[in-house]
């Protein structure tokens, strides 16, 4: 006769991550069924103390500039995305706009630019490596930009290995990588809402290459469509061994699926989407398990700035950024615009001590 391992107790999980014991994967989805939000999210906040300033949150005031949305690969979650050849809605931004954005990102203190794109058919290295250069010719500004996906993009264009690509993007001016492109790290998934996108080991192994090269990056889920709780486990797995063999990962930052004008909208009934009990629950959860990742960034961009506050009582020590663009998640139908006074006050009001961080977390201002 076969024996069922009992799945582990709420309260067995806890007292193990609050000893400072690592969780399995088996606990983790244990926690993510329980519904134990309560619980769950104690837990959490008590990490999240351990491995950051209790009394702190940070954020940063960047933008994040799509510089083209034209696009190959057709992901079904995309709305943002339009095919090559698309003259009424296709674009790619020339320098000078390019410019005068990061001009009025560094006037309201800005020190950041979060920079990504669709897979331009006609955009290879020559074009990258030139933009860069030139940004950094003018301005003194960290350039946090291009998803494994796009890198990938590149390298194929250019027939170029990763090392190679990452190499002379750096030496151009790129100074770390976002975690785009990752959705959820399980190529079962990845075959249904991304098929033509980087696989998972390829996502991966840019990272890994990255992390090698001295890039710091961060880490992405996007979640709520066809995955299992056991496939967003996994998601965190990956991350996890990853981080233990590179130490590269700075922040972790995990999001709901955003329905509107993409094809995954039919697949995905409204009543099975995430609600904002799922994504606290999630969030949390994955402050516990990647304990070897520092931070954990609250996404009000997705959920609005009020659970995005309260987020911070869910293992969140970092409430993003200012974001004064954004065109891909409001191309989904989602729009939430903040300002540095407005966050300031959010994390004053749940009795933190608000920071302005830049994009390697180091301090730029202490609102005290």
């Amino acid at each position: 006769m076969s024996v069922v391992a009992a799945e582990p107790s709420v309260r067995e999980v806890l007292d193990k991550a609050l000893d400072g014991e690592r969780i399995s994967e088996e606990d983790a989805v244990a926690l993510l069924r329980s519904r134990d939000l309560v619980a769950v999210g104690r837990a959490a906040d008590a990490v999240r103390n351990r491995l950051n300033d209790p009394s702190r949150v940070t954020f940063i005031v960047d933008r994040n500039l799509n510089y083209t949305n034209v696009c190959v690969t057709d992901c079904d979650f995309c709305a943002f995305y339009r095919r090559p050849g698309d003259r009424r809605e296709g674009y790619l931004l020339p320098k000078p706009v390019i410019y005068k954005k990061i001009e009025e990102t560094l006037a309201i203190g800005g020190t950041g630019l979060l920079m990504q794109g669709g897979h331009h058919p006609d955009l290879g290295i020559d074009y990258y490596e030139d933009l860069f250069s030139s940004i950094k010719a003018r301005y003194k500004i960290h350039l946090h930009a291009l998803s494994p996906p796009e890198v990938q993009h590149i390298s194929r264009r250019s027939k170029l290995t990763i090392p190679e690509t990452l190499s002379r993007l750096r030496d151009a001016g790129l100074d770390s990588l976002p975690g785009g492109g990752a959705e959820i790290l399980v190529d079962r998934v990845r075959k249904i809402i991304a098929p033509k996108k980087t696989r998972t080991d390829e996502w991966l192994d840019v990272m890994r290459q990255a992390h090698r090269l001295g890039m710091s990056t961060t880490a992405t889920m996007m979640y709520g469509h066809v995955e299992t709780l056991e496939e967003r486990v996994e998601h965190m797995r990956r991350i996890r061994e990853l981080q233990d063999e590179t130490r590269g990962f700075r922040a972790f930052i995990s999001w709901t699926f955003q329905g509107d004008g993409n094809r995954l909208d039919h697949v995905v009934p409204e009543e099975s989407r995430p609600t904002s009990f799922d994504y606290l629950l999630t969030q949390a959860v994955s402050r516990i398990y990647l304990d070897n990742v520092p931070h954990i960034q609250s996404s009000w961009v997705t959920q609005g700035m009020k659970v995005g506050q309260v987020a911070l009582g869910f293992g969140a020590d970092d409430m993003g950024s200012v974001m004064i663009e954004e065109n891909v998640v409001s191309a989904a139908g989602t729009t939430h615009r903040t300002t540095t006074d407005e966050l300031v006050h959010l994390i004053r009001s749940f009795g933190r001590i608000p920071v302005q961080r830049d994009t390697l977390y180091r301090e730029v201002k202490v609102f005290a």
